[in-house]
């Protein structure tokens, strides 16, 4: 269990009390088919969709291969997928493909390039099907698309968390004009068991598990960053997608593991300035494997220095009004971090100029239908 603070109170008392939380079960329906592909990255046979059959069976499957692509990956039977391989991609976007990252998760982004539904629920291949405290088996990505498909309260924090959900309502104080909250386009989830812990955490707390079931989902704040995982994610492809670009952090790169840290960071930078929605807190999975702190620490290295100045950069950083489409402010933003962050190092010059290629290849492979614009949404401003 995660260690908490020392105080008075009885810790085990404690703990029990937030796991049960006072609010009734929300019963979410599960999304349509036609609504939502779940993007898997792989390096191996993915066995553990076969715990996950009753709930992911009916939907359209992305899988994209990590490994070498003359590697047989095997899908359990039933399933409707398409699978790509490095050959693929290059096939696909010729040039473009240098933006697709290997040997790390990054390489997923590829199938948000390639899906044209509206929303993306993306897990890893060591997540497996997690259980409520009552014992009752969650649905994590109906869940999901429930987060998505409520709105946020990003402008003004309600000490009853999300005051959409059954049980729950805004408190005495929240300013009314709010009330109507914002279109929510992204929705974080966690993780039992093992922790998404950085290589000097998981090296001075091996055998540290998360049993602590929180019943609760929360807005993060406008202009508060967080760490984004991808392990446990859903988004609405069409308001956010082209800030969901998860960079070059894999193989033949001076830094690892930030991959879905830094597509985070631009995401709510985006969401912020477009007035959109950041969820996290349910629904949980379980989290079967730790990866080899060692091989971790070696990946983070430099980026355990680096985020010292990247996170102050994303903090303090202003998008152009004029940008009104996640595809303006992802270009704006990497304008902006090339003239910010390339003193720290070079390798800041090749990601800021694979973001812009990101885009080029989104709009590419995502074309408006019928001559209609991109998704544009007015900047949020408060009265």
């Amino acid at each position: 269990m995660l260690t908490l603070i020392n105080t008075n109170f009885s810790i085990p008392k404690f703990t029990h009390h937030i796991t049960t939380m006072s609010y009734p079960t929300t019963v979410v329906t599960p999304p349509s088919v036609d609504e939502v592909d779940i993007v898997i990255p792989t390096i191996r046979n993915l066995d553990f969709l076969e715990q996950w059959r009753p709930f992911f069976q009916p939907y359209h499957l992305i899988i994209v291969q990590d490994s070498d692509p003359s590697i047989n990956i095997r899908v359990p039977e039933g399933y409707d997928y398409e699978l790509y391989n490095r050959n693929d991609i290059e096939r696909i976007l010729g040039p473009k493909a240098s933006c697709i990252s290997f040997k790390d998760g990054a390489c997923r982004c590829f199938g948000f390039l390639v899906s044209k539904k509206k929303y993306i629920f993306t897990i890893d291949d060591d997540c497996f099907v997690a259980k409520d405290p009552s014992g009752q088996e969650i649905n994590a990505l109906a869940q999901h698309i429930h987060n998505l498909s409520t709105p946020s309260t990003p402008f003004f924090f309600n000490t009853l968390y999300d005051p959409y959900r059954e049980g729950a309502d805004f408190v005495r104080g929240y300013p009314f004009s709010l009330r109507e909250g914002v279109t929510t386009a992204i929705s974080h989830g966690l993780w039992l068991n093992i922790p998404d812990y950085d290589a000097p955490t998981q090296l001075v707390k091996p055998r540290e598990r998360n049993t602590r079931y929180v019943d609760a989902v929360m807005t993060i704040p406008k202009g508060t960053l967080f760490p984004m995982c991808a392990m446990n994610l859903a988004f609405n492809r069409e308001l956010i997608g082209p800030a969901m670009y998860f960079g070059l952090f894999g193989d033949g790169h001076p830094i690892g593991r930030y991959d879905d840290m830094w597509a985070g960071w631009c995401a709510k930078v985006t969401c912020d300035h477009l007035g959109l929605g950041v969820k996290t807190g349910l629904p949980y999975l379980s989290h079967s494997k730790a990866s080899n702190p060692f091989v971790n620490l070696k990946k983070e290295f430099k980026g355990l220095f680096w985020q010292e100045d990247m996170i102050p950069f994303f903090q303090n950083v202003t998008l152009l009004k004029e940008c009104t489409t996640a595809q303006e402010c992802y270009l704006e933003l990497s304008k902006l971090a090339k003239e910010k962050l390339v003193p720290i190092d070079s390798y800041f010059v090749k990601l800021c100029d694979a973001m812009v290629t990101w885009i080029d290849a989104w709009n590419e492979l995502n074309p408006p239908a019928d001559g209609a614009a991109a998704v544009r949404v007015e900047p949020f401003k408060l009265k």
